[in-house]
């Protein structure tokens, strides 16, 4: 099925002759505009344009096309201009991509005070990167900053993976194998454990032993929940393992519901940073986002 802003990038690189030119002014990658036209020339079974260089030269069907839609895009685009006026001018729509327990434990309690429309994904930190650049998504919140000329990085926090356990677990026995760096019968004493898992998702645990064990985990947590907020809810009423990010559970530690019993001899450090394009658009709405994450996890 044909999609109209593949027509909208077609025609825009058609009067500026360039990829470059089209993705300044669509406000979107140069990769996502590579991305439209070849998705249009599949489409209509016609090459659109001779690349000579830099330079965008339209063949005859690309001449022939653009004859065909230029008026008809026209009237979109000003149908889409009047339709801003009235509405989307002064309640813009920012689509942000994170992890859904940074959603939860940051953003979420303050949506209803944003003055703007918000479209939460959630999401692999690669396809975040990759939606960032074609314009599907205004920012990111991610640990991992990918290298891209059209994409820039604001490291704001960072985040230490840690061992915790329940408030009702007994680790006096881990204690005291601690203060004697005992390692080998640290790592016997956590495998006797009860432990704490996500589907699909054992990263954490697996950087967490191979820095401080100096080898893969060799087991499976025993209670698999949805997400790492469930884990710290489980704990906070029970017995346990886990290894989570010490920013999602910081008041549970705090209030004593969940223990935080080793960081270890090598820590796990992320640093956290937005993403954004270097020219957008949104840049007083992604701020004031920024201004929240800043004061929640400063």
């Amino acid at each position: 099925m044909v999609n109209l802003e593949w027509y909208r990038t077609f025609k825009t690189i058609y009067k500026t002759g360039t990829l470059t030119g089209a993705a300044e002014e669509l406000f979107i990658s140069q990769p996502g505009v590579s991305l439209h036209l070849s998705s249009l020339e599949n489409y209509t079974g016609y090459k659109l344009f001779e690349r000579r260089g830099r330079r965008m030269i339209p063949t005859e069907r690309g001449k022939t096309l653009y004859n065909f839609i230029t008026e008809a895009i026209g009237k979109l685009e000003e149908a889409e201009k009047s339709f801003q006026r009235s509405t989307e001018k002064h309640t813009p729509t920012i689509s942000i991509g994170m992890c859904f327990e940074t959603f939860q434990t940051t953003l979420e309690p303050y949506i209803a005070t944003l003055p703007f429309n918000i479209i939460i994904r959630f999401g692999e930190y690669p396809e975040m990167v990759d939606s960032l650049e074609k314009g599907i998504l205004d920012l990111i919140i991610t640990p991992q900053a990918v290298t891209s000329k059209d994409i820039e990085y604001d490291p704001f926090s960072s985040e230490t993976i840690i061992l915790v356990g329940g408030n009702h677990t007994n680790d006096k026995a881990f204690q005291k194998l601690l203060k004697e760096n005992n390692i080998t019968e640290m790592e016997t004493w956590l495998k006797s454990e009860k432990w704490y898992g996500t589907t699909g998702d054992m990263e954490h645990l697996r950087r967490f032993w191979q820095l401080n064990f100096n080898k893969h985990p060799d087991f499976r947590p025993n209670y698999i929940v949805p997400n790492l907020n469930s884990i710290v809810r489980c704990l906070s009423s029970g017995v346990g393992l886990a290894v989570i990010p010490d920013f999602l559970c910081k008041k549970e530690i705090e209030n004593g519901q969940i223990k935080k019993l080793w960081e270890g001899n090598s820590k796990v450090v992320n640093t956290l940073n937005f993403g954004t394009r270097k020219k957008t658009i949104y840049a007083d709405e992604i701020e004031s986002i920024k201004k929240i994450f800043r004061e929640v996890m400063g």
